[in-house]
């Protein structure tokens, strides 16, 4: 049971529409930039490399990401803008998509994978029996497909004027409202509902998900 949760995440994520959308926001944070630069690693041609899910423990993704680094691991974390709350003051940072689950290229034939299950941060790959339990095949690489240069999953792809949308962060997070322009820059403006009427809300077209 524990090895479906990525399973669910194929049937509700609608990532098929965002595969042509490449244009990448490029933030000013170059800690943040190098980090997902690196994370961005897929396995090598030519090997017969696959990618897998390990279980990590709560907020040690970057940690286990590293230390997988070091031992020649090849690690990645989808991650979104997460926004939170603390009193009157409004924190946005990047988040694990998936909390508490990584993904990590291994070859099982050639390579110690399990020094993966001592590594730090890591509680251990998902199973199957004696052996790890790959993902569906082309998972991750759209998920990285989807990933900007930022390290930030983008679902805004496939955006209409009329269409329901979900703002992911900033004051308005978790909120539904109604995609009322988008601009070529990625501007949109977003009709949300709030006491019986609509308010405009000018926003980067990156912070909202289309939804049924």
């Amino acid at each position: 049971m524990a090895a479906c949760w990525y399973l669910h995440a194929v049937v509700t994520l609608d990532i098929d529409h965002a595969e042509n959308r490449r244009k990448r926001r490029v933030i000013s944070l170059e800690e943040t930039t190098s980090k997902a630069v690196k994370s961005l690693r897929r396995p090598a041609a030519g090997t017969a490399a696959r990618w897998y899910a390990a279980s990590v423990f709560p907020g040690k993704e970057d940690v286990a990401e590293r230390h997988l680094r070091m031992q020649g691991f090849h690690p990645f974390t989808p991650r979104r803008e997460k926004t939170t709350r603390h009193a009157r003051r409004i924190e946005t940072r990047p988040a694990a998509y998936f909390p508490g689950y990584m993904f990590i290229a291994l070859d099982v034939a050639l390579q110690r994978w399990r020094s993966v299950n001592g590594t730090f941060g890591v509680r251990s790959l998902i199973m199957q029996g004696e052996r790890p339990l790959p993902v569906p095949s082309g998972l991750v690489e759209r998920f990285i497909a989807l990933t900007g240069r930022d390290g930030l999953l983008d679902f805004s792809g496939g955006l209409a004027a009329g269409a329901s949308v979900r703002i992911l962060s900033g004051p308005f997070a978790e909120m539904i409202g109604r995609l009322d322009r988008l601009d070529p820059a990625g501007r949109a403006r977003v009709l949300v509902a709030i006491m019986n009427g609509e308010i405009p809300v000018d926003m980067d077209s990156r912070e909202l998900i289309a939804i049924a």
